[in-house]
């Protein structure tokens, strides 16, 4: 393989300098050379050409190459050949069909622009599907965008996409934009925790993430060649369990097949130029107003939209536009990152963990799909470092006369694997594959000083509002907690459902504190990981509006006694263990977040709504959350006991209440906006049979009943730990975090508590009328 610069073959060169870039590769395929262009490198197929011969089978659920030729001839998987998808027509009595649906063309696309010496690695792509405008085969003809939307998205990663995701549930209309011509090939976040399944789950999108990798169930974890740790880990008691392995590149297909499903493309190549927000909003339906250029044409466009969602990275241009400071710091820390396959006599190589040395830093293993492992490596850049003594050993001259300094981003994959045996030794690591992926990321800790505009119009998202370590993944799963959290508030209020005064500045206050919480946790691992003592990152001073942080756990590297180190690992997983799976995450006091201590119920207000098994019919079982999902709606669980008693007299009033038209239930939408569901302990005949009476009918017919048939010790009302006399009424919100609880008969206080933030039915009615004469003149 030889990269070329300028027109001449440089075997040497794996990266341009500065300004100096490489312009194409060379390569050799089945003996033919071929010379392919910088960046996104495709190699066109043609069915029967083998491009890339593969020796070895790959699973079905590979993420790091392309899936190889498979069959079914047997009724299980099988190795194929050639290209089975594209399935000739079979002539019969002298005729053949002529299939109206043929397979759109595929790229292999190189999935990283550095290389080892065993080859190249390609990933198949469809642009026709996953290309969004940048599709080689235009927009398909419903693809009409307007110039008036409710949302602008800016930005298709992960925090985009799933906002995109629950909008389109919700019948809002949007657009979303990204400045990259396809999605994400391969690389970054890689692994998605139980919360953010659950999140998934909901949206009706969780099975086809927790299916793609492994599951992370265990951790061992050595430090100067010997095992400090071994031993199960990411526990809960959600029905995910542990961390599930996924690319971030396959991630963003699944969002965007759904997307396509729902009528959305994305739209590539565009940028945002400028925007602006008007400052009378009153006489203006959509006041945010954007100008977008497409980068591949250079066409502009202006458009209107109530709301912009800025989920652009870490360089956000919208936070900036916002003159939003990015508190927090960036850290002397560098990764250099390989995902490949490794030859090693570690004992523990594909389980996730960590190795540390003492002396040359720590390494990250994250165990992939089909016998590939994501490895972070801690880069020493030091003059006298691993990395500085090679390149003297090899060049002496070249290396003085560049100062006997090391930039951390011309590093190279084999340097990387040379200071991971040193981490590693006494064992060695080889690698065993082409590289899949590599880069070299320097860890900055930094979380935005507001997430949102003061007026609430503008908001920002992953990246864009938080940036830390890769301890704890919490990058991507910190992103679908800011999407849906902020994508059911946006709906509503975008379809005058609920108070964007009220509700609007929610999403501020309960995800940037996670955030810096994140920070915190996240920060604290990674110096252990990396004997580092440099600062964590301190928010407490720009946040002196809210309960101040826990101090984060401090560990002090020069003391290096395994007790020790035993101490502090026990500590931080005993105090963040479900912090690191994102069931514990609570949300301060607010309008929706009553700080009123709840007597109903055992779980506090503002934190994840437990979800234990229950009974649906006489056939199925499952969890409360299969009951609760939409990304919008509004969930009362009702915990009545066994229908009878104290309880029963009380569900005649939540009956009463549900045919009046002044109950809150009816004034804010009833049915159209709430999930009422009943959970009994008794099983389907005797309900059905309890809830036949006229006064208790109507939640017959209103309500879904699920059956709380489990022992006492493990049912849904030991969960919630509700009193049998008195039952409950539990507002669960869209995201799945406990709003407010209340006794079955105290309905006065939950209708104070919707008329903080919901926009009656009657009133949103009015004020629709009012727009659409707005709109007429």
């Amino acid at each position: 393989m030889q990269f070329q610069r300028d027109g001449k073959s440089d075997p040497s060169a794996q990266r341009g300098a500065e300004g100096d870039k490489p312009i194409g590769i060379a390569v050799e395929l089945g003996g033919v050379a071929v010379a392919l262009p910088a960046g996104r490198i495709e190699i066109q197929n043609n069915p029967g050409a083998a491009l890339l011969t593969a020796t070895d089978v790959r699973s079905h659920k590979t993420m790091a190459t392309s899936l190889s030729p498979s069959t079914f001839h047997n009724g299980y998987r099988q190795p194929g050949k050639g290209t089975p998808w594209v399935i000739e027509s079979k002539e019969i009595g002298g005729e053949e069909d002529e299939s109206h649906w043929t397979p759109p063309p595929s790229s292999d696309v190189l999935s990283s622009d550095v290389h080892n010496s065993l080859g190249l690695n390609t990933l198949r792509t469809w642009p026709t599907m996953y290309d969004g405008t940048s599709s080689p085969h235009g927009t398909p003809e419903w693809w009409n965008p307007t110039k008036e939307v409710d949302v602008l998205i800016c930005g298709a990663g992960p925090a985009g996409l799933q906002t995109a995701v629950s909008l389109a549930r919700q019948g809002v209309n949007f657009r979303i934009i990204d400045k990259a011509a396809h999605p994400l090939m391969a690389g970054r976040a890689d692994g998605v925790q139980p919360r953010f399944l659950e999140t998934l789950h909901s949206w009706g999108l969780a099975t086809e993430v927790h299916e793609e990798g492994p599951l992370i169930e265990r951790t061992a974890i050595y430090k100067d060649g010997k095992k400090l740790m071994f031993n199960t880990s990411h526990q809960s008691d959600s029905r995910y369990r542990g961390l599930h392995i996924i690319t971030q590149g396959q991630l963003e297909r699944i969002y965007v097949r759904d997307l396509v499903r729902h009528q959305a493309l994305v739209e590539r190549q565009s940028s945002i130029v400028d925007f602006d927000v008007e400052s009378d909003q009153a006489s203006s339906s959509h006041p945010v107003t954007i100008k977008l250029r497409n980068e591949k044409t250079g066409t502009e466009e202006t458009i209107r939209s109530k709301f912009l969602i800025g989920s652009d990275g870490g360089a956000s241009m919208i936070r900036k536009k916002l003159q939003i400071p990015f508190d927090g710091v960036s850290t002397d820390i560098y990764w250099g990152i390989l995902d490949c396959k490794f030859e090693s006599d570690y004992p523990h190589a594909w389980v996730f963990g960590s190795v540390i040395s003492s002396e040359h830093g720590g390494c990250v293993i994250i165990p992939r799909e089909d016998g590939y492992i994501r490895l972070y490596t801690q880069l020493d850049t030091s003059t006298t470092g691993t990395i500085a003594q090679g390149r003297q050993a090899k060049n002496s001259a070249e290396f003085q006369e560049s100062g006997g300094h090391v930039d951390a981003h011309s590093v190279t994959a084999d340097e990387v694997l040379q200071q991971a045996n040193k981490i590693f030794a006494p064992y060695k690591l080889k690698f065993a594959a082409p590289l899949s992926w590599f880069t070299v990321w320097r860890i900055s800790e930094r979380v935005a000083r507001s997430f949102s505009s003061p007026d609430c119009r503008v908001h920002l998202a992953g990246d864009a509002a938080h940036i830390h370590s890769v301890m704890g993944a919490f990058g991507l799963n910190a992103s679908i907690m800011d999407s849906a959290n902020l994508a059911w508030k946006i709906g509503m209020c975008a379809q005058n459902h609920a108070k964007l005064s009220t509700l609007g500045p929610t999403y501020d206050s309960e995800r940037r504190y996670h955030a810096n919480r994140i920070i915190h946790v996240s920060g604290s691992y990674l110096r252990f990981i990396c004997n580092s003592t440099f600062p964590i990152a301190e928010f407490n001073h720009v946040n002196k509006e809210w309960p101040p942080l826990p101090e984060p756990q401090k560990y002090q590297p020069a003391a290096g006694k395994p007790e020790e180190d035993l101490e502090f690992l026990q500590t931080f997983f005993g105090n963040n263990g479900p912090f690191l799976l994102g069931i514990d995450a609570d949300y301060a006091p607010s309008v929706i977040v009553p700080d009123t201590p709840s007597t109903a119920i055992a779980p506090r207000n503002g934190v994840r709504a437990p979800n234990p098994r229950v009974c649906f019919d006489m056939e199925k079982t499952g969890y409360l959350y299969d009951t609760l999902t939409g990304a919008a709606r509004l969930h009362l669980v009702i915990f009545a006991s066994d229908l009878q008693g104290p309880a029963r007299e009380k569900l005649k009033k939540l009956a009463s209440a549900m045919s009046d038209q002044s109950s809150f239930f009816r004034r804010y939408g009833g049915l159209a906006r709430f999930n009422p569901v009943i959970v009994t302990k008794c099983v389907p005949h005797e309900a059905d049979f309890l809830l036949k009476s006229d006064d208790l009918k109507i939640l017959k017919a209103n309500c879904t009943t699920i059956y709380d048939d489990r022992a006492p010790d493990e049912d849904a009302h030991t969960c919630y730990e509700v009193d049998h006399a008195k039952g409950a009424i539990v507002f669960v919100r869209p995201d799945l975090w406990i709003g407010t609880s209340v006794f079955l008969d105290q309905l006065d206080e939950l209708d104070k508590y919707f008329e903080a933030w919901l926009v009656p039915t009657e009133e949103k009615s009015t004020m629709t009328n009012v727009m659409n004469e707005h709109m007429k003149s």
